[in-house]
């Protein structure tokens, strides 16, 4: 073997080992390697493939960052139509659905099974001898948007599968969604950059897959879950249960949890449990899927013009709760931005107590006509960030109080203003004690510096007591200082 091929061996080994811990920590959430050693692995492949750009490949875990911004998005056609589930609310149309399937296929034994139904973006992927080749969303569900380039950049869709002998064309079917956590600290740095926010993950998804620069979509927590099949060549599955524990095997993640049984009964009952993990799940999961498990018999039970009858989706009511706002208290942030935030009567919504809720900025206040005193209906944005979805007009006594920004800062008393192309009103003083204690809270976060002990109390001592004043200061503290 010459230097060139130890060259490329030494390559494919690269790529091989990071490809395979990245399954661990995406689908096995049982990682080897720290995020440092990690880096140092992707490092040192791409020193290689820079040196050596004739073993450069599209499918390199290299490739993930984005190339260049699109002008627009093509359309691509779906080999197979992309169909949507008829929804339901009832369990007595649950039952309806086993009787119309009893009556078209009368003679056959089967199971059902019952997955989440995950809130996010319908995505189709097609792979060619185990490359990724097309990524198109659903669209009329015939054609939809090529939207490959932005997909590629989700670190936990493979860009090859993980098999040494994949299928000519394996066409998978799923969503796209955002972490709920992530969602949440996307949200916050809108609202620092004066943004309006996304109103829930499901549109922050569909958002940032419409971006045309994938290196700006890169830098968003997309994930995705597969769950259906489009085009096959060179691979069948016998049953839903084993397509779902392939897509597994090679590399790509499938639903998380799933129930089977030949009783539509016990699959009913079932949708209660699955309805009290729905906090449990890193996304917006709004229902349960049920299907026929055995994929010989969907030929048979057919399809209606957009749906097929061998699946329905029994969708959860969405958690509110009623509550009266007292008031709109103001929070300065480390960039200056002015948030309102409502103040409200405790009250119980998706397993917390919830005393507060985001109003994002004033055009949010007048969209939504709130006024200080009103009853008002609450839902959880993504399960996790208290909203309020609705004012109750009929409720009103005549005691609500309109509300308007303050025009000065009620951290320091600095004017406010508000800057072209932005919602949002910011505090122009930069040593504002407020701003300053969010910024140093920032930077010893977990996603910053890391800084274990300094949290938002002793944060809020330093800067009131003058020893603070920047995140550099923190360095030159003294531990006579801080105990005298």
């Amino acid at each position: 073997m010459n230097d060139l091929e130890k060259t490329q061996q030494k390559i494919e080994t690269l790529r091989a080992e990071i490809e395979r811990h990245n399954r661990l920590y995406y689908l096995d959430a049982a990682s080897e390697i720290t995020d440092r050693e990690y880096d140092q692995l992707l490092q040192s492949l791409e020193k290689l493939e820079t040196q050596f750009p004739e073993f450069s490949t599209p499918t390199s875990p290299t490739q993930r960052v984005g190339g260049a911004p699109l002008d627009r998005f093509d359309s691509a056609r779906h080999a197979v139509p992309m169909m949507s589930l008829s929804n339901t609310y009832s369990k007595e149309e649950v039952t309806e659905f086993k009787r119309r399937i009893h009556k078209l296929i009368p003679a056959e034994s089967f199971n059902y099974i019952l997955e989440p139904k995950i809130d996010g973006v319908a995505i189709s992927l097609r792979y060619e001898n185990g490359d990724l080749v097309l990524a198109v969303t659903r669209g009329d569900g015939t054609t939809g948007d090529d939207v490959t380039s932005n997909v590629r950049t989700i670190p936990s869709i493979p860009l090859r599968l993980a098999d040494l002998m994949p299928p000519a064309v394996l066409e998978v079917r799923g969503e796209i969604y955002m972490d709920i956590a992530g969602f949440a600290s996307l949200n916050e740095q809108r609202q620092e950059a004066g943004l309006e926010p996304f109103a829930n993950p499901r549109n922050a998804c569909a958002g940032s897959l419409k971006l045309l620069d994938p290196r700006e979509v890169a830098q968003r927590p997309l994930d995705a879950i597969f769950y259906a099949t489009g085009q096959l060549d060179g691979v069948s599955f016998e049953t839903h249960e084993q397509m779902l524990l392939s897509l597994k095997n090679y590399g790509l993640r499938s639903t998380p949890t799933y129930w089977l049984s030949e009783k539509i009964e016990e699959i009913i009952d079932r949708l209660d449990e699955l309805e009290n993990m729905r906090h449990e799940f890193p996304f917006e999961m709004d229902g349960g899927v049920i299907k026929v498990n055995e994929r010989r018999l969907y030929e048979k039970l057919g399809y209606t013009a957009k749906s097929p009858r061998w699946a329905v989706a029994y969708k959860y009511e969405p958690e509110q709760a009623e509550t009266t706002l007292h008031a709109i208290s103001i929070q300065v942030g480390r960039t200056g931005v002015l948030t309102p935030v409502a103040e409200l009567e405790p009250v119980q919504l998706a397993g917390t107590t919830v005393k507060r809720a985001t109003l994002h900025n004033e055009d949010e206040i007048r969209r939504k006509g709130i006024k200080i005193g009103d009853r008002v209906i609450l839902e959880k944005a993504g399960e996790i960030i208290p909203a309020i979805v609705k004012v109750l007009t009929e409720k009103r006594t005549g005691v609500e109080l309109e509300f308007t920004m303050p025009t000065t800062c009620p951290a320091c008393g600095s004017e406010t203003e508000k800057r072209a192309g932005e919602v949002a009103l910011r505090c122009i003083n930069l040593q504002c004690p407020a701003q300053v204690k969010s910024w140093i809270a920032h930077y010893a976060s977990r996603g910053a510096m890391d800084i274990s002990g300094l949290g938002e109390a002793l944060v809020i001592q330093l800067v009131d007591s003058g020893l603070v004043k920047n995140p550099a200061e923190l360095y030159a503290l003294k531990k006579s200082r801080c105990s005298g």
